[in-house]
């Protein structure tokens, strides 16, 4: 009796070793398949590119950040803003007689981007400096003074923990196809393959106008189509830049037209009344938009004196246009052929900041009444303009005037919007904290030639993961069915207590 009680203890201590062992292998088990699917599905740390886009205009220089995710999105860098620093001083063009001044100029915004940009990727991070209409001036005026600038300007850009790919002088239709990119890309309207939208650029020295009409195939006038694939879609562009049509190169235009005669007064529509300042002739005259007219004999200065007439400074602005000849089915003006305007347009830089300060980027305010709150304040008496607008430097202010009808004209009589198709015109600064302009366009076409880094991934491939799991689940099961096994017969032997 002793010897079976004793085989049974001993049967048993065996059996309840089996059963530890099995809980412990379930345990270890459940506690493994939590750590996999806990590490598995950890959020991963995305991985950002950056690159540096510098926009030389005609009157101010503004450096870009762009970052965008080191995978690729539909073979398209997703890029967005992230920072944006405006240069003190005027534009680089400016400083043609002291060119060393334009590299120092960007320093402190070049500064900047060290601060926002991550140290590791500094060395990896594309630079480049894109000249747009003020240095095309510059160039077609002095080529050495141009060439100057531009040493000046890379040799501080050098000095720079970045990649810097060089500095150069952006054609007019790059500038406004890139403009139309930026657009559409912000608006997500070039990944859903929606109607495209039109851009409009109204620079210092330059301005702009692009869109895709379905009346153009580049058959009739090719110097003015940009083909662009995007998406996976191909898009066929109409796009033209008019050289010296800028809001500050049209107004030395306009002063042109009053000096012809070479006169000391000059009484100009397009200044409010009240307004006198003295002009010098040779800086009037000092740009290939007009220095091919300046009258001869005429003195070393005028009086310029404002009257504020806008119906007469209209007429002014008109005579900048040439519309007497078209070799084509239609043109804007200056005989450059235009295809009918088609959709909704963006209209940005100089466009917005003059609407904005008139309070008109509303565009469901009616053409007329637009142009009646332009026509007043143009005939507001200059003290009492300065009176009422505190904010604006007096440079800006005095010259609002002959901006808002400059570009009411532009619009309406150049480029042939109506009463009715002004309303599809929105006056645009931002989008989704994107600025609207070429510079991201631009960096959207350098990111296609930048490699795709490879994402973080996560520690085990999806076919390996999901065998782990397997394999883990399995095993719990097994283990599970030997402890029932193990323990179901001791139960059923257990003797019943009569």
């Amino acid at each position: 009796m002793s010897a079976q009680r004793a085989d049974m203890k001993e049967k048993n201590s065996w059996h309840k070793s089996w059963v530890v062992a099995l809980a412990a292998i379930g345990v270890i088990a459940v506690v493994a398949l939590v750590v996999v699917t806990v590490v598995q599905n950890m959020p991963l740390s995305q991985k950002y590119k950056y690159g540096i886009v510098l926009d030389a205009g005609s009157s101010h220089t503004t450096v870009f950040i762009y970052e965008w995710p080191a995978e690729k999105d539909n073979n398209t860098g997703r890029a967005q803003q992230k920072h944006a620093c405006n240069v003190k001083g005027p534009g680089i063009s400016s400083y043609a007689g002291t060119p060393w001044k334009a590299g120092q100029s960007l320093r402190e915004c070049m500064r900047e981007a060290q601060e926002n940009i991550p140290e590791k990727r500094h060395a990896q991070t594309p630079l480049y400096l894109g000249a747009t209409a003020g240095m095309r001036l510059l160039e077609m005026k002095n080529s050495s003074a141009s060439a100057e600038v531009f040493r000046a300007v890379s040799e501080t850009l050098q000095t720079f923990p970045f990649s810097y790919q060089g500095a150069r002088i952006l054609s007019g239709q790059e500038e406004g196809a890139f403009g139309w990119v930026t657009v559409n890309y912000l608006d997500d309207r070039l990944k859903q393959g929606l109607k495209t939208t039109g851009a409009l650029d109204l620079g210092g020295a330059s301005t702009q106008i692009s869109f895709v009409s379905k009346a153009f195939d580049g058959s009739e006038s090719p110097v003015n189509s940009v083909t662009f694939r995007l998406y996976g879609n191909d898009y066929n562009l109409y796009t033209h830049s008019f050289l010296c049509y800028g809001k500050d190169q049209a107004l030395r235009m306009a002063l042109a037209h009053h000096t012809q005669s070479g006169p000391r007064s000059v009484q100009d529509p397009c200044f409010h009344p009240g307004y006198v300042a003295t002009k010098d002739y040779s800086e009037l005259y000092d740009s290939p938009c007009v220095s091919d007219r300046k009258p001869r004999g005429a003195p070393e200065s005028f009086q310029h004196v404002g009257i504020g007439n806008f119906q007469q400074c209209q007429d002014v602005v008109r005579s900048l246009f040439n519309f007497s000849q078209c070799k084509y089915s239609q043109c804007s003006f200056n005989g450059v052929y235009q295809p009918p305007l088609q959709g909704l347009f963006g209209a940005f830089s100089a466009y917005y900041y003059t609407m904005s300060f008139f309070n008109l980027t509303d565009t469901s305010i009616p053409l007329d009444t637009v142009k009646e709150r332009i026509a007043r304040f143009c005939a507001t008496p200059w003290q009492q303009v300065r009176q009422q607008n505190p904010g604006p430097k007096l440079k800006y202010l005095v010259e609002y005037c002959f901006a808002g009808t400059y570009l009411i004209t532009l619009l309406t009589d150049g480029y042939n919007f109506t009463s009715e198709t002004y309303s599809n015109i929105n006056f645009i600064h931002k989008i989704k904290g994107s600025d609207a302009g070429w510079t991201l366009g631009y960096m959207l076409n350098l990111t296609n030639m930048i490699p795709a880094e490879a994402p973080d991934a996560p520690p085990l491939p999806y076919a390996g993961y999901v065998a782990i799991v397997t394999v883990i689940v399995l095993l719990l099961l097994v283990v599970l069915l030997l402890v029932v096994r193990a323990v179901g017969p001791r139960c059923s032997k257990r003797p019943h207590v009569v």
